[in-house]
């Protein structure tokens, strides 16, 4: 057996002169199991977090978008499109045009984007979950009908009840069929279309209204182009891959974009945030590694002799020093250990049984905190109390074979 490992676990469980020396070794542990964890449970919900939000954002964000790198329209009937959406891969093909436009209800107007949509958009079944009045509703045989964000809704109040008080879209007629009239609503495109649904997922989206396409292209003047196509694949089906076919078959006239380059911002404040908490964390992490230096400190003064002893015996200062070291490690990894048990037992039931509760005026999918586990997290957390374990075990070991010589001369 490794001789400085057995020598530090003697001393880990052997009953110590001083019961300071146990009691200053309890709360280092005890300081190790809280801050790890916390650790481990912050950062599982923040996972939590990141899955409901992206969950509600994934319902309104295609897998892949594909939009002119110049300009704002383009052909989606080209031989390269039309063979495109034959692909078996691919679950909806959705032709989308939008541009912004004046929106007025009674006598409010807010400005809004309008989204035009073809009739694969409603292949997604998950827009029920971010419906919160009325239905997801475009298309009734020949009727056209909108479906609204949240920020639309509350600034025009829009009644979704009310199919005798349709929802009015202005948007200027383009400059060759300007006619110069002297009346300024000659200059504008208006049309009615009733309101059938109200859905809520952020900001940026509540500030659109999604109309069927046919309604988009009246409104815009616009027969035959569009914005983006949107698409979304089958199950099982890589979304990285299909991207990079689609990215060298379709030439540099095209931007492709996945999930995450679509909402950039939003995962990248998701991820600062996340390591944000781990940061300040692991600095009350690292406060509590650190008072095994005391302890340490402690169980040098107590054992003097024994270090005098082994000195004698031919111990060298490196024998001394790794004693120190393990010990003060199976201090800390101990705490951290059980932190991490007892994190993962707290996130395992708070998934199951959701006993921790959020606000009622949280407008989140559950109202338990969510809770997501990643084996990294636990790596992350274990091999962050190992470093700085082994730092502060090393400092103290190095402090206790400081003045051997003179503990020679004294024995």
């Amino acid at each position: 057996m490794n001789t400085p490992f057995y020598i530090a676990r003697r001393y880990l469980f052997a009953k110590k002169s001083t019961n300071a020396i146990n009691i200053i070794s309890a709360i280092s542990v005890v300081g190790v199991f809280v801050g790890s964890a916390a650790l481990i449970i912050i950062l599982s919900v923040f996972n939590g977090f990141e899955e409901v939000v992206l969950k509600m954002f994934n319902t309104i964000t295609p897998q892949i978008v594909i939009s002119p790198a110049q300009g704002k329209t383009f052909d989606p009937n080209s031989a390269y499109f039309n063979e495109l959406r034959k692909k078996k891969d691919i679950y909806s093909f959705t032709e989308v045009l939008s541009e912004n436009a004046l929106l007025r209800y009674n006598d409010k107007q807010s400005v809004g984007l309008v989204k035009g949509v073809s009739a694969d958009y409603l292949k997604n079944k998950s827009l029920d979950s971010i419906t919160i009045d009325g239905e997801f509703k475009l298309e009734n045989k020949s009727l056209n009908y909108a479906v609204i964000g949240s920020a639309i809704q509350t600034f025009l109040m829009v009644n979704t009840t009310d199919p005798f008080n349709p929802l009015q879209v202005f948007s200027p007629k383009k400059r060759s069929n300007h006619t110069g009239s002297i009346n300024p609503a000659d200059d504008f495109t208006i049309l009615s279309i009733p309101v059938s649904g109200v859905f809520e997922v952020q900001q940026d989206f509540d500030n659109i209204a999604v109309v069927p396409l046919r309604f988009a292209r009246k409104l815009l003047e616009e027969p035959a182009k569009v914005s983006s196509i949107e698409i979304n694949l089958n199950d099982g089906v890589d979304a990285d891959k299909f991207k990079a076919a689609i990215e060298s078959e379709i030439g540099k006239d095209f931007e492709i974009k996945n999930r995450i380059q679509q909402n950039k911002v939003l995962y990248n404040i998701l991820g600062s945030e996340k390591w944000a908490v781990y940061i300040i964390l692991t600095f009350i992490l690292i406060i509590a590694i650190f008072n095994i230096i005391g302890s340490l400190t402690m169980l040098v003064i107590d054992k003097l002799k024994d270090i005098a002893i082994l000195s004698s015996l031919g111990a060298g200062k490196t024998l001394i020093k790794r004693i120190f070291l393990f010990e003060g490690m199976m201090i800390t990894m101990a705490g951290c250990v059980f932190g991490l048990i007892i994190g993962l037992i707290f996130c395992l039931l708070q998934q199951k049984f959701g006993w921790i509760k959020m606000s009622q005026d949280n407008l989140v999918i559950t109202n338990a905190y969510p809770v997501a586990l990643k084996w990294k997290d636990f790596l992350l957390v274990f091999l962050t109390v190992s470093v700085f374990s082994f730092m502060a075990s090393a400092l103290s070991a190095n402090l206790s074979v400081k003045k051997i010589n003179h503990l020679n001369q004294d024995l």
